[in-house]
């Protein structure tokens, strides 16, 4: 039996500006539930909240409470200032110190600390520990695994797993949001659909609500046709009998709008590239010896030692680890930023670099998009060496014409990023370095982000905290191992764990006893150095044929695009539609195929 609600908003409406940003919300929240709250970015995840925790006022509907319920929130940006110690901050709401201090604690924030002292992640868990410590009905949060690494997140979801309340989290943490979240909110084109499930079904769920939408729009479009042709025909609107009909066919002209952007919501593209600038020699950058040392408050502290690393053209590598751990400090020692204690770093005469920090300091709140994407002027940029319209260029990373006169500071955390995102991929390099690229983007604009990164030729290294992002898109990541070593591991975060575990347990076996030496007069195997002509053949044939199924879909995809192509020859669209999936399968199984015979050519190699 579901439990009964703690909070019911009813046909909610709200409007920014003449703006309407809800047009109708309605849903429940019961105890027990953990809700993922995706949709995106400015669709108003974080207004919505405030609603919900009666910050912010709707225009019209009705939100009910059940009476007494507490809520505890916690936002994209936590403000600390003002407070003399974290203690302060976190115990401000309750009677006593005793739960905010035992919090601080738990995620590991010292009490005494001054607030102006705290990075990043150490606001996100002060804010964190004094959310749990008002130990609310209703816990909000808003992006709570920024700056955070990866063994607080676990500590989080753990924390959350546990709770007894309400927990309503946006986050484009897709891991996270699939380990603790049982329901899903989906905030679209101004209303809110909930699914019974996690996030972790929410793609299927998604294609279901899409697929029943165009079927919903074909049917309209059918009856807008034959409305149309009753007006064409030229009856007098005037006539009293006719009004009614008029006004109904106004109203399906609005509605079928609706539909259709709700329909191009997941499916608008970012035009996320980026170029890989010049050709450059194979080494990009070449470390011997490096070594970086910071006096801590304990004594001296070993972020880097002895750490010799080459890094070559197509590399995609990961440095991962805890905060702390050293991870900035070796992307500005790599690019030259800062000086080592000793050792050298060598880069390729080539090298052009873009590179991201996770402050996105460079971005003025008071200017608007135009002048952040064109601070000389003029309504041009140059985009990768090509001179592109601003506004065509701002459409690309989704932002709407109306908004290119908005202040930065009005934009949305993810809207700022996705900002950040646009100015940087406007710069031809042959290195990007992004460091936590992905704090606020919302789902779209984060499949978007990786599609680009995968199609980058050049050389990348990602600083993540994001699992799932990590493991779609490097090739290898650079993990601390203690005492300023770093080792290098094949595949993405989940392969480097284990590779981990096997270093730890390896170093802790006792030594293998020497093998055997072979006898002289045995007749050596015959190893095999180069792929068989089979397979050296095949992977000829696919070179040709991948090229070919591309241009097919692009060209069906072209084709299918076309809004009176169904009515003038439906059976002529169903065969398109039906060849255009197939081509798609066949593509994704010559790649595969393609794939595992040059893993083949590799393994040889070695």
């Amino acid at each position: 039996m579901a439990a009964p609600p703690l909070i019911t908003l009813t046909d909610v409406r709200l409007a920014f500006g003449g703006k309407p940003l809800f047009t109708g919300v309605n849903f429940s929240l019961s105890k027990g539930e953990r809700v993922a709250l995706v949709g995106r970015n400015g669709a108003g995840k974080s207004t919505l909240m405030k609603i919900i925790s009666e910050v912010v006022e709707a225009d019209t509907g009705e939100v009910w409470r059940q009476p007494g319920i507490t809520y505890a929130s916690v936002a994209q940006e936590p403000d600390l200032a003002g407070y003399a110690s974290v203690l302060d901050y976190a115990s401000e709401r309750l009677d006593g110190v005793y739960m905010a201090e035992a919090e601080l604690m738990a995620f590991g924030v010292d009490p005494a600390a001054d607030p102006a002292t705290l990075s990043g992640g150490q606001l996100r868990r002060a804010a964190l520990a004094r959310a749990f410590a008002q130990d609310p009905d209703v816990l909000l949060l808003d992006e709570p695994t920024n700056h955070l690494d990866v063994p607080m997140i676990e500590f989080l979801e753990e924390r959350l797993k546990a709770f007894h309340g309400v927990v309503l989290v946006v986050s484009h943490d897709r891991r996270f949001l699939e380990s603790v979240s049982t329901n899903t909110l989906w905030l679209r084109q101004g209303i809110v659909l909930k699914s019974p499930e996690g996030y972790v079904k929410f793609d299927e769920w998604a294609e279901r609500v899409e697929e029943d939408d165009a079927r919903a729009l074909k049917r309209m479009e059918t009856q807008l046709k034959d409305e149309q042709h009753w007006l064409a025909r030229g009856v007098t609107a005037r006539r009293k009998r006719n009004q009614g009909r008029l006004a109904r066919l106004k109203d399906m002209r609005v509605q079928h709008q609706q539909m259709r952007s709700a329909l191009n919501d997941r499916k608008n593209t970012a035009d996320l590239s980026v170029d890989a600038g010049d050709s450059m020699s194979k080494k990009v950058v070449e470390t011997f010896g490096l070594t970086k040392t910071y006096d801590g408050p304990d004594g001296p502290l070993v972020l880097v030692k002895d750490l010799s690393l080459r890094i070559l053209r197509g590399d995609r590598i990961g440095i991962i680890g805890p905060n702390g751990a050293g991870k900035t400090t070796l992307v500005k020692l790599l690019l030259g930023q800062i000086e080592p204690d000793a050792g050298s770093v060598k880069h390729s005469k080539t090298l052009q670099v873009t590179y991201q920090d996770q402050t996105r300091q460079s971005l003025n709140p008071k200017d608007t998009i135009w002048e952040a994407l064109a601070p000389m002027g003029g309504d041009s940029i140059m985009v990768q060496g090509r001179q592109r319209h601003v506004a065509a260029y701002a459409k690309d990373f989704l932002f709407k014409p109306e908004q290119l006169r908005q202040p930065v500071g009005a934009l949305s955390g993810g809207e700022r990023n996705r900002l950040a995102l646009a100015i940087g991929l406007a710069q031809t390099s042959n290195l990007l370095v992004m460091d936590e690229p992905t704090n606020d983007l919302d789902m779209q604009t984060l499949e978007l982000l990786e599609d680009m990164l995968l199609a980058y030729e050049g050389t990348l290294i990602l600083v993540s905290h994001d699992r799932a992002f990590l493991d779609a898109t490097v090739t290898s990541c650079l993990c601390p191992i203690g005492d300023g070593q770093w080792i290098q591991t094949a595949g993405g975060w989940s392969d480097a764990q284990e590779q981990l575990k096997g270093l730890r347990r390896k170093s802790g076996d006792a030594p293998k006893a020497e093998k055997a030496e072979p006898k002289k007069d045995a007749p050596r195997p015959k190893v095999q150095t180069k792929l068989s002509f089979k397979d050296e053949h095949r992977q000829k044939e696919l070179d040709a044929l991948i090229p070919k199924l591309q241009a097919e879909i692009v060209a069906l995809e072209t084709e299918l695009s076309d809004p009176g192509l169904y009515a003038r020859d439906a059976a002529g669209f169903q065969k398109k539609s039906e060849r255009i999936g197939a081509a798609r399968e066949a593509l994704d199984a010559a790649e595969m195929e393609w794939l595992e015979i040059e893993e083949k050519r590799d393994a040889l190699a070695t």
